[in-house]
């Protein structure tokens, strides 16, 4: 049995590969496990969406399949995939359901399922889901008449959840200025409130989504059009959010880049000297810059470093009682606000920090240097994945290039989890060398899938 959900829910080309027969299914094995679990004969499943073309198409199947079993359903919208997370538990929900594909382009879409904590779900249900869609779909017992389900509306979730991010820090972030790229996506709803609220000046870009446009040259992957921007606005500081801004990226005020690595340092080092940094560690990846392991060194914080994906970082907070993880891409958890990553959480953290200390962003940021980085990528359909996964004689040769950097370098090759590519990320302090290196590991996979 093929996995239906990858690292990151179910995700795939809309009508293509996810298709309005799938949304259905997903929706009905979906409430009939998570009943089976939670002992409710009658589910809330609470939906939101993202903005792209399909989003509302797939909604209205993955209510069609939730109301044949007789589960109920609350939508709430356009809105942030952590503000589902969020919600699902202020409203007492059962399960909440995100139709996003993050920060791929429009075509593509994906279902992610959080359970009644607003945490993702396990592997175990996730699996008990296939099982039942694509094994015995004829154990999904039907509704009928007055045992069907019901559709309900929610109109106050935008504010609701801004209330709650604003919440997160105490006083204000008035007079910074500060431009936001909304992607076209979720935050179009949310971000102008939110920073309005606490009493910022932000000046929104990429904030009018036709349903074509997410994630189109703007956004977390597209920063060139924000740091133009934020430069002829005279910001402190840009913040940008993907599609479904459970993801943020900054620009300080000379136009840098400040990336998921150095904002979790920033956090880092801000809380242990607070001391509210639990157990002075800070969760990562193993795509982690090499830089931010040595300025945990002389800082005297501690690293973990998972599988990459959230969603691991986030099993290794909750086993060990962290309160603070995340990536490189910019998906940060603040456990104490949070089940999941969630970009405006992280930006409203990170101005805070700017407004309580008086620095500047770029002061900020200068704590943690960055190695040089080249990150390549090879497509790879499932089939080329498997073929990767099973030639030892490729890994092989990447560990013997590996072992030959030493100590100040290091390559790091894996499928991804959510788009059809294998990527390659070399490390080392001659961006030359580690830009040679990169280019022979995609020559080798690409001559050998």
């Amino acid at each position: 049995m093929g996995r239906l959900f990858g690292t990151d829910g179910a995700r795939g080309i809309a009508n293509t590969e996810l298709t309005c027969e799938l949304a259905m299914q997903i929706g009905r094995a979906a409430a009939v496990v998570l009943t089976r679990h939670s002992q409710e004969e009658k589910p809330m499943i609470l939906i939101g969406r993202d903005t792209r073309i399909s989003s509302k198409m797939l909604e209205a199947a993955l209510v069609a399949g939730l109301c044949s079993v007789g589960a109920d359903v609350t939508l709430i919208g356009v809105i942030p995939t952590p503000a589902v997370a969020y919600l699902v538990g202020k409203y007492g929900c059962d399960a909440g359901i995100m139709i996003s594909a993050s920060h791929n382009p429009v075509e593509f879409n994906g279902i992610k399922i959080f359970n009644n904590q607003g945490y993702k779900l396990s592997d175990e249900i996730e699996n008990e889901i296939e099982a039942l869609i694509l094994d015995t779909p004829d154990q999904i017992p039907l509704k009928q008449g007055v045992e069907l389900g019901r559709v309900f509306q929610r109109r106050s979730a935008v504010h609701d959840y801004v209330s709650h991010i604003a919440s997160s820090i105490d006083g204000d972030l008035k007079g910074l200025r500060i431009a936001v790229d909304c992607a076209n996506g979720s935050a179009s709803t949310t971000a102008d409130l939110l920073f309005r609220s606490l009493g910022a000046d932000p000046v929104i870009i990429h904030a009018e989504p036709n349903g074509e446009n997410i994630n189109d040259r703007c956004g977390s992957t597209h920063m060139e059009s924000l740091r133009v921007y934020m430069m002829e606005h005279n910001c402190q500081a840009a913040v940008a959010f993907d599609g479904d801004a459970d993801r943020c990226l900054a620009i300080d005020e000379n136009g840098d880049d400040v990336d998921g690595d150095k904002m979790i340092a920033i956090f880092a080092k801000d809380m242990k000297e607070r001391g509210c940094l639990a157990n002075d560690t800070a969760v990562v990846t193993v795509m982690t810059n090499l830089g931010f392991f040595h300025f945990t060194e002389k800082e005297g914080i501690k690293t973990v470093a998972t599988k990459v994906g959230d969603r691991y970082v986030l099993e290794n907070m909750r086993q060990n009682g962290h309160v603070l993880g995340g990536e490189q891409s910019g998906h940060i958890i603040f456990s104490d606000y949070a089940s999941t990553g969630d970009g405006q959480l992280s930006a409203v953290q990170l101005l805070s920090i700017m407004k309580r200390t008086g620095k500047s962003l770029s002061e900020l940021a200068s704590i943690m240097e960055r190695f040089p980085q080249v990150l390549l990528s090879v497509q790879a359909d499932a089939v080329a994945k498997d073929k990767f996964n099973q030639d030892e004689d490729l890994k092989q040769m990447i560990v013997d290039k590996d072992d030959a950097l030493g100590k100040d370098g290091r390559i790091l090759v894996r499928p991804s989890g959510t788009e059809p590519i294998i990527r390659v990320m070399v490390e080392g302090k001659d961006h030359q060398e580690i830009t040679n290196i990169a280019k022979e590991i995609v020559s080798l996979i690409e001559s050998r899938i």
